[in-house]
């Protein structure tokens, strides 16, 4: 369970049934009156224009899409336009490189290496430039689970980041045998503001430095505070969520709203528009139409859609259903009822993928295959190449089961989600026959931050953590969620024995594809589906509305 589960901790992340963000700090008053008592008020400010707006399945609780509560709410939906990759994954699962961040140069031997030169002109929203402690924090916030709350598994393969404060290049060195997959390291929004956590926690950038190299437990404890819960979108903090990508966060509206303005300290191109309006989960899109230009929409399936009038005269939306590259699965915690192979193979055995996936299809109005792997999506040759590995685990084993018969299951995910429901449901009615009790906790946890899990303290004691789900129902990308995984996807073989491997450790649960539901308005330019974890706004800084907007 090391690779996977080692970056879930025993404290908990803040549940995130409904968000708000009160940021007075930026909502100018336009109640200054004159000078001498009883003077008139002066008059408010003119609203807003109307504005390009995203509206999300995510409840926008975070910009740090590298911890257990960014990575259970799809974080970098929004985080990666704030926080850019060193690879931009494409709408066809290419890997992109990000030259405005960074170029990496592969250095082969017993060791792989990789050195990163950051462009020399990167620089934070508030004139800071960017520089190789990020890089290292980022990685370092993935091999502490005892101080960081950190969704970071490949972090594992990695033997060392070379740094020095300030420096404009690094290298990182991985473990004998490992770095395959170099390309999925540092991915969108996992890269923080070092020096605005820093200066935050009262050290210096030096002082950081020297603390992560040392994992000196005391300086490091209010750092990785700061990281875990700072930039929760909840409590917004302008001066520590400053921005090396194209946008920067303007304000946070009481609703979970996010305002988005373009970042005129981005040394790439600049963003062709000036904001863009995000919405959170939940939103009546329908009440509030009129209050933007144009939509664009990235739904999880069975979202409704209700708002868009195809045959509306003049309706310039479009719906668009897509099988997404994410794998819907269950991960397991590692501290329970489910805490040896043997347990966790018993559970998967009463779980009918495919049951599953008619559960999710009839829900999402679009069907979607079962899935019995969990390193490529739907489609790909690699999944059609481990099909005998897949057939082995689909559908139901009940004596090997009935192992685990007596036994109560907690299964959370983010709700309310009637989709993910159904699917829970489907699980229960499977593995009632075996004699396992699966329940539906989604009242109880809703991140992988709840789930039970054996760890470590920032001592390094074991410890098993007091949380209140056995499993999570979470969509994760096949990419980079395997620790132990050192497979590209032009080796089909290796990605066979891989598969195989995870299904006798069994950390997750493959259940189904993604479904993906996108609105697209023709109005607005340069728009391109990505089911991928960013999402549709993946190239949010080339959308361009056409004249008269």
């Amino acid at each position: 369970m090391a690779d996977v589960l080692a970056r879930t901790t025993g404290r908990s992340v803040p549940r995130t049934a409904r968000l708000c963000a009160v940021l007075s700090a930026v909502i100018l008053s336009g109640a200054a009156c004159t000078s001498g008592s009883g003077g008139p008020e002066e008059p408010s400010p003119p609203p807003e224009p109307a504005r390009l707006t995203l509206a999300t399945s995510s409840p926008l609780a975070t910009t740090n899409a590298a911890g257990l509560l960014g990575a259970s709410t799809s974080a970098d939906t929004l985080a990666g336009r704030l926080y850019p990759p060193a690879f931009v994954h494409g709408p066809s699962g290419q890997q992109i490189p990000n030259r405005d961040l960074v170029t990496a140069q592969t250095l082969p031997g017993p060791e792989p290496r990789v050195v990163y030169t950051i462009n020399p002109e990167a620089t934070y929203s508030d004139g800071a430039p960017v520089t190789c402690t990020d890089f290292l924090l980022s990685y370092k916030a993935g091999t502490l689970p005892g101080l960081f709350d950190a969704f970071l598994p490949l972090t594992a393969q990695v033997k060392n980041l070379e740094c020095a404060a300030g420096a404009r290049e690094f290298t990182l060195i991985f473990n004998e045998g490992m770095g395959a997959r170099w390309r999925q390291f540092f991915g969108p929004g996992t890269v923080l503001p070092a020096h605005a956590i820093a200066a935050k926690a009262g050290v210096t950038e030096e002082e950081l430095v020297t603390a992560l190299v040392a994992e000196d437990v005391e300086t490091l404890r209010p750092v990785a505070e700061i990281w875990n819960t700072g930039f929760n979108l909840d409590n917004f903090d302008p001066a520590l969520q400053v921005s090396s990508g194209p946008f920067t966060i303007d304000r946070v509206d009481d609703d979970g709203t996010v305002l988005l303005r373009r970042n005129d300290r981005f040394n790439g191109d600049p963003a062709e528009a000036d904001a863009v309006v995000v919405w959170p989960k939940g939103t009546d899109i329908g009440s509030r139409r009129d209050e933007v230009s144009a939509i664009i929409a990235d739904f999880t399936g069975g979202t409704p859609v209700d708002w868009v009038h195809r045959d509306e005269p003049g309706n310039t939306e479009e719906i668009e259903y897509a099988t997404g590259v994410r794998i819907e699965q269950l991960v397991i915690g590692d501290g329970g009822v489910l805490s040896t192979p043997e347990s966790r193979a018993a559970f998967a055995a009463c779980v009918d993928q495919p049951a599953v996936a008619a559960a999710s299809s009839q829900l999402a109005g679009q069907p979607v295959p079962a899935m019995a792997v969990r390193l490529s999506p739907a489609g790909s040759p690699a999944t059609d190449h481990d099909r005998p590995v897949a057939d082995a685990h689909l559908g139901v084993d009940l004596p090997r089961a009935r192992l685990l018969s007596g036994s109560t299951v907690r299964i959370g995910y983010l709700g309310p989600n009637p989709r993910f429901a159904a699917m829970v449901e489907a699980i229960r009615v499977s593995c009632e026959p075996a004699g396992i009790t699966v329940v539906d906790a989604s009242a109880e946890g809703t991140t992988l931050g709840d789930l039970v899990t054996a760890t470590h303290d920032e001592w390094w004691n074991p410890t098993i953590s007091d949380g209140n789900l056995d499993a999570l129902l979470v969509a994760l990308g096949p990419e980079g969620e395997y620790g132990s995984v050192n497979v590209t996807t032009d080796d089909l073989e290796g990605f066979r024995a891989a598969e195989e491997r995870l299904w006798q450790d069994i950390p997750t649960i493959p259940l189904a594809a993604e479904p993906r539901t996108f609105v697209v308005d023709r109005n607005v330019g340069n728009v391109v589906v990505n089911t991928g974890n960013s999402g549709i706004g993946w190239n949010m800084d080339r959308w361009q509305e056409s004249e008269g907007q």
